[in-house]
């Protein structure tokens, strides 16, 4: 796997702190800083997502996707799977996750709550390459809900 990240400059209306991430796979992630009011050349102008935003994100797809696939593989029917992230970091640099919590909402027809639980513990002993990083800094916790539909 790999990733070009390239700083877009500061020209123009361009932000200080923008980054274009072109991925091996051919697919393009724009990054950008939050305003600095005191010094707006080491700022970003709130275009696009912080990049820890986008470890975050990339952590609730990495585990969504495993608890989509076990849950199939176990021939459930599965119809939507959300999972809403909440996170604190560290105060100082680096400024790290320290909690993580994530909470799902699987939707489908008559799937068990075992089920679920099996594959969320699953996704995070076993599959999710992302979570199981972050838990190494992180206390991560889950939750979830299922919404028969």
């Amino acid at each position: 796997m790999e990733c070009t990240v390239s700083w877009t400059g500061n020209s123009g209306t361009r932000s200080a702190m923008g980054f274009v991430a072109e991925t091996g796979s051919g697919h393009v992630l724009t990054m950008d800083g939050a305003p600095d009011a005191n010094n707006p050349q080491n700022g970003g102008q709130n275009l696009a997502p912080r990049p820890m935003e986008t470890v975050l994100a990339g952590t609730g797809g990495c585990t969504a996707y495993d608890v989509v696939l076990i849950l199939k593989r176990g021939r459930h029917e599965v119809s939507g799977c959300s999972v809403k992230l909440t996170s604190e970091r560290a105060e100082t640099d680096p400024k790290v996750f320290t909690r993580i919590h994530m909470q799902f909402t699987v939707t489908g027809k008559g799937i068990p709550a075992t089920a679920v639980e099996r594959a969320i513990a699953m996704s995070h002993d076993k599959y999710c390459s992302a979570s199981i990083m972050l838990g190494k800094t992180a206390e991560i916790t889950t939750g979830f809900e299922i919404v028969e539909g």
